[in-house]
């Protein structure tokens, strides 16, 4: 064994340029491999984060401007959301696929002040299953629920940073909790506070949105309906029901039925499926594009075992006539391969990690802002050590099938025709 590393040691000694290209063409394959795949993780993370705030199985509908005359009424009329598109859409006519609802009403920025300690707040009037459907997690007390609504009750549920602001730094949530706080000398009785989403650029305020329709006098509108779904497996069936459930408001509102400018609907349903497809493309596509640079690797192996077997002709021929047999031959060659891949193979998958921890710092931490939300581009764009070490060790036994044809012509090589090469 000692005498077969020394072998091998000398081998690569005597070429390093060549060696050194070789290993730089493996290691190279092998770390954009890696790189590669962690910024599709990044991405594809990003997508998903995004994605988690909401139930996947809800909708968000919004008024639109129609692009279709219809009723006497030419294009380009604003279509407001209100009361009577809440109760179509809670109707007998969707009952089979709606499940709960809730509508959303936006006002502000607001001036929020507890004591003598203030902050900037939007309200957002609801219902309480927007609760589930956004997936608001709770940290003290609750959230709005029907007695509120009934009752027109000014209580408020408060995010997690403004809270803090209110407590003037600190964190004791539940001292808050039965508390009033003002808006605009609207006095409100701190109901709960909930986890603050950290990408949202706009942080809000939730009140029962019955309270909110009576204090800003705008009965009957809202700006957003809500609702959760079940029964609508397929694209098909989610676009059917799409088209039946636009056409119902659309004729509320005396715009064309068919006119899909003036209600604008958000299925989170089919953008999960959509989103799914696309990171599986993402994904298949960043595997092709590494798998193709490794293969260079692996063809620059093969490349200087070929060329070594040629320089080395003569040496194999008087091993042979010494008595070497044709199996140490091979084995002088695939381990001088497997050497060189495993080596700098793993010096790629070290440099491919070391690449994605500094991006996971860097543009990892960047975001970008998108319709008044603050997005991540890229959330963890990482390769877990199970992947990577699984895929250097692949490379390490394609390393060895790349010897395999050299060390073939290797041992084939007959003593009296090495003796007589000139080279």
């Amino acid at each position: 064994m000692n005498d077969l590393l020394t072998e091998i040691w000398e081998s690569i000694r005597r070429n390093k340029l060549r060696t050194a290209l070789t290993g730089f063409a493996v290691a190279w394959g092998i770390f954009m491999l890696i790189v590669l795949l962690g910024a599709g993780n990044g991405l594809m993370n990003a997508f998903m984060n995004q994605g988690e705030h909401f139930a996947t199985n809800t909708m968000a509908v919004f008024g639109g401007v129609t692009s279709k005359p219809a009723n006497g009424y030419q294009t380009g009329r604003r279509i407001n959301l209100n009361d009577k598109d809440v109760a179509i859409t809670q109707s007998a006519l969707f009952s089979g696929n709606v499940d709960k609802i809730s509508p959303e009403l936006f006002k502000g920025p607001y001036t929020l002040a507890f004591k003598s300690r203030h902050t900037s707040v939007y309200l957002n009037g609801c219902y309480p299953s927007l609760m589930e459907m956004n997936k608001i997690e709770m940290l003290e007390g609750r959230f709005i629920n029907q007695n509120d609504i009934k009752q027109h009750r000014k209580s408020i549920v408060l995010a997690a940073s403004h809270a803090i602001e209110l407590m003037n730094g600190g964190e004791d949530y539940a001292s808050l909790i039965g508390k009033t706080v003002t808006t605009d000398n609207i006095t409100w009785v701190v109901v709960g506070v909930y986890k603050t989403d950290r990408t949202a650029q706009r942080v809000e305020a939730f009140a029962p949105i019955t309270t909110m329709q009576m204090i800003t006098n705008d009965i009957n509108y809202v700006d957003q309906i809500n609702f959760s779904f079940h029964g609508l497996t397929t694209k098909e069936e989610n676009e059917q029901f799409e088209k039946t459930y636009r056409a119902a408001l659309n004729r509320a509102h005396k715009a064309a039925p068919d006119d899909e400018s003036s209600i604008w609907i958000w299925n989170r349903f089919t953008q999960n499926m959509q989103m799914d497809k696309g990171t599986h493309f993402i994904r298949t596509a960043l595997w092709i594009l590494g798998i193709f640079t490794l293969v260079g690797g692996i063809v620059g192996v093969s490349n200087i075992m070929l060329i070594t077997v040629k320089e080395r002709t003569r040496e194999f021929g008087i091993r042979k006539a010494i008595g070497a047999s044709p199996w140490e031959i091979m084995k002088l060659i695939l381990a001088e391969s497997v050497s060189i891949t495993a080596l700098f193979g793993y010096i790629g998958m070290f440099l491919g990690m070391v690449a994605c921890e500094v991006m996971k710092m860097t543009v990892g931490q960047s975001s970008v802002e998108f319709f008044g939300e603050t997005v991540q581009l890229f959330v963890n764009p990482t390769v877990g050590l199970g992947i990577s070490v699984g895929v250097t060790i692949l490379l390490v036994i394609a390393g060895t099938l790349a010897g395999i044809s050299p060390a073939m012509k290797a041992a084939r090589i007959r003593p009296i025709e090495a003796l007589n090469d000139v080279n």
